[in-house]
């Protein structure tokens, strides 16, 4: 592959305030993590200034937005979807090159953020509302659902389109004037959403983009008084704080932070999908997914087997530049994830983990963030390794005696977010459906990947608030507003 085939022209991240296209106070650059070399663009950083130039934009839209049809709100998210979706490749190409997702994955990213956009186009037409009788003869009682007004939307970088996408598109369907602050590590793909939402229609000031660091701008905007609602996916620690501020401030919040995924593989479970269950949901988009299988937990009868098939199915996975045809695992998305894979491999091993798989950097042409996934064994549940989110192509194995002490072990950690189970068994697979301390279920499927239409969400420390995606957001987004009417 031509070492500079793929280095494309720079790619400018501004701010968008009040229907505006504004510099910073200062500026970063956007790196690709296949190739160093590879300068994607500067990025403009606001500053504190300018959020509160944004809240002020914003409060004003969210006014005017507030009145809106919903015709007219189907027509904007609408044209949004389509829009993205016509450039799905383009698009698709920049944020491979700026995360290190495979480009197939980067496609497919794009492609559901495009139909998100689609799907709250039609939830802006099914507005949602009741009438009961009062108990008082000859009084009317109305439910209705309005809009909150002005929503903060904090960003991470593993999903740079995707997530500013399932939380600005159904935000915008209820009526809502929104403030999105994407991850700066990877904000050219939150960038180009956008410019498309600048073009949409929208009146001024009902979308804004700031690009800055969580501690500075996102700080300011969760704690400003122009906020009404805040929803963030990052990290447990940053999660946390952003809880308590907003629980100081009376303004609603929801957090996504992530999960120790279980993978359940049971004695009775085909050798070959539960082998590709876990290489997926552990290994694809190089880990870097909330949903990732961390704990596979398999029992005794199938445990040497399945380490053998998997560490032999990893042994064929091709690491490579993001853009390459035929890459099947990129890049960390920075140095600092880089070191943070490297740094739990390093504990777990002085911790007695034995490395089933993995190891020595790949031998790849670029200089980029590039690791060898990792499979350990010989480790328990209570090891580190299988108690904090590594956020990286790393996954355990757990061996346990039976389907019960498999159960106990999935459900013995502080997350909650997804758990996956590979058995021939109806029974089984019911049980733990109904057992499993998890958000998202999956029988015989990877934990990761889920469709863009239907609630997204742990319970524990993995999620709190009401429900991402699907129908549930609104939730979120609006507020409920009884009215009396008498004759």
């Amino acid at each position: 592959m031509n070492k500079t085939r793929d280095k494309n022209s720079n790619f400018c991240c501004r701010n968008f305030i009040g229907g505006e296209w504004q510099g910073g106070s200062s500026e970063i650059l956007n790196v690709n993590p296949s190739d160093l070399s590879d300068i994607i663009g500067p990025v403009a950083l606001a500053d504190r200034a300018m959020v509160d130039e944004a809240v002020a934009a914003a409060s004003h839209g969210a006014e005017v937005w507030a009145t809106s049809t919903p015709q007219q709100r189907f027509d904007v998210l609408d044209g949004i979807g389509t829009e993205i979706l016509s450039r799905r490749e383009e698009l698709g190409k920049l944020l491979s090159r700026e995360e290190g997702k495979t480009l197939p994955e980067g496609i497919g990213e794009v492609t559901r953020a495009g139909n998100i956009f689609k799907f709250y186009a039609g939830e802006a037409l099914r507005s949602e509302g009741g009438r009961l009788d009062s108990l008082r003869p000859g009084v009317e009682v109305d439910i209705r659902r309005e809009p909150e007004g002005v929503i903060a939307l904090i960003t991470p970088w593993n999903f740079p389109i995707a997530i500013p996408a399932w939380k600005t598109a159904p935000a915008l369907a209820y009526g809502n004037a929104v403030i999105l602050k994407p991850s700066e590590i990877a904000p050219a793909s939150a960038n180009a959403l956008a410019e498309i939402i600048a073009r949409s229609g929208l009146p001024e000031g009902v979308f804004n983009l700031l690009h800055g660091r969580g501690d500075d701008v996102g700080a300011a905007l969760v704690a400003h008084s122009g906020v009404n609602a805040v929803s963030f996916t990052g990290s447990q620690k940053i999660g946390r704080k952003i809880a308590a501020v907003c629980g100081r401030e009376m303004k609603k919040v929801q957090l996504e932070m992530g999960g120790k995924n279980p993978l359940v593989v049971l004695d009775d479970a085909d050798i070959d999908r539960a082998v590709s269950c876990a290489i997926d949901g552990a290994f694809f988009s190089a880990g870097q997914r909330c949903t990732a299988s961390s704990r596979l937990i398999v029992t005794e009868g199938i445990y040497g087997k399945f380490v053998s098939a998997t560490t032999e199915a990893m042994g064929k996975i091709r690491i490579g530049h993001a853009l390459e045809a035929g890459t099947q695992i990129g890049p960390l998305s920075s140095q600092m994830q880089m070191d943070k894979f490297n740094g739990y491999l390093g504990r777990a091993r002085e911790e007695g983990a034995k490395l089933a798989f993995g190891g020595p950097e790949p031998a790849i042409s670029y200089k980029g963030y590039y690791v060898t996934p990792v499979l350990l064994t010989d480790t328990d549940n209570d090891s580190r390794i299988n108690r904090e989110e590594v956020f990286g192509p790393l996954a355990s194995v757990i061996r346990v005696a039976d389907y019960e002490t498999a159960l106990q072990t999935a459900n013995d950690s502080l997350y909650g977010l997804c758990a996956g189970i590979c058995t021939a068994s109806l029974a089984r697979a019911a049980d733990f459906k109904n057992r499993v301390q998890a958000g998202m279920v999956m029988v015989n499927l990877p934990t990761a990947g889920v469709d863009y239409h239907v609630p997204f969400g742990g319970s524990k420390e993995s999620s709190f608030g009401s429900r991402e995606q699907g129908r549930p957001a609104i939730e979120f987004y609006t507020k409920l507003k009884t009215a009396y009417t008498a004759p």
